[in-house]
C-alpha cells in the first residue's frame, strides 16, 4: 500500500490522476477565496477521497474517472447544480456511487476482507450492497445535515428513496463491469503481459 502510495507516476493516465488531486487542493484554496468557508470545507472532504485509489493501486483510467467524479460531485454542491439542473442528483447518484463502490470494494481487495479470486457471482452481489450502504450512509448524513445544521438542505422521503435506487443501479452496473475489467493496477500489467505474449 505504501509502496503504490509513493511510486511516482509513469503514464500519462497517472499522470493525469496525480493532476486532478492536485486541482482537489487548489479547489479549496479556490473556495476559500472567492466562495464561503463552508464551501472549502465541502471541498475539503473529498480531498482525502482522491487519495484513496492511489493508496490502493486503483488502475490509473479508474484512478482518473473516480477523480473526476468526485471533484465534479463536490463542486457542484459548491455550484448549486443540485438545484438548478433537476437531473443533475440523479446523474451524479448513479455515476458517483457505482464508482465509489468500486473503489471501496478494491480496498476491502487488498486488506483481504473479500477474496482476490475472480468470483463472479459474489462480485455481482457484493458491488450493489456497497453501493446501497454508501447510499443509506449519505443519505443519514443529509438528515443529520438537514436536522442540527441547515434546515434549507433538500431531503424528503421520496428524494432519499430515489437517490438510493438509482445508487444501486449505478452499482450494480459497476459490479457488471468489474467482472470483465481489471479495475487494480498489477492484474492490469498481467493482464497486459498475458495479451502480449499470446501474441508473440
Amino acid at each position: 500500500m505504501r509502496a503504490d502510495f509513493l511510486r511516482p507516476p509513469r503514464s500519462a493516465a497517472e499522470w493525469a490522476a496525480d493532476g486532478i488531486r492536485v486541482l482537489g487542493l487548489l479547489s479549496v484554496a479556490a473556495a476559500f477565496l472567492w466562495w464561503t468557508p463552508t464551501d472549502a470545507g465541502i471541498l475539503a472532504l473529498a480531498l482525502p477521497a482522491l487519495l484513496v485509489p492511489r493508496a490502493i493501486g486503483a488502475r490509473p483510467g479508474l484512478d482518473v474517472f473516480y477523480g473526476v467524479t468526485v471533484t465534479v460531485a463536490a463542486w457542484s454542491n459548491v455550484l448549486e447544480l443540485y438545484r438548478s439542473i433537476a437531473w443533475w442528483d440523479i446523474a451524479v447518484h448513479f455515476v458517483a456511487t457505482g464508482v465509489i463502490a468500486t473503489i471501496v470494494f478494491l480496498a476491502l481487495r487488498r486488506f483481504a476482507v473479500v477474496p482476490a479470486s475472480d468470483a463472479r457471482r459474489s462480485t455481482v452481489v457484493l458491488v450493489p450492497t456497497i453501493g446501497l450502504a454508501i447510499s443509506a450512509l449519505w443519505e443519514m448524513v443529509e438528515w443529520a445535515g438537514k436536522t442540527f445544521l441547515a434546515p434549507d438542505i433538500f431531503v424528503t422521503y421520496q428524494d432519499t428513496i430515489g437517490d438510493m435506487a438509482v445508487g444501486g443501479l449505478g452499482s450494480l452496473l459497476a459490479g457488471i463491469l468489474i467482472i470483465r475489467i481489471p479495475i487494480d493496477r498489477t492484474a492490469l500489467v498481467a493482464a497486459n503481459r498475458k495479451e502480449a505474449s499470446w501474441r508473440s
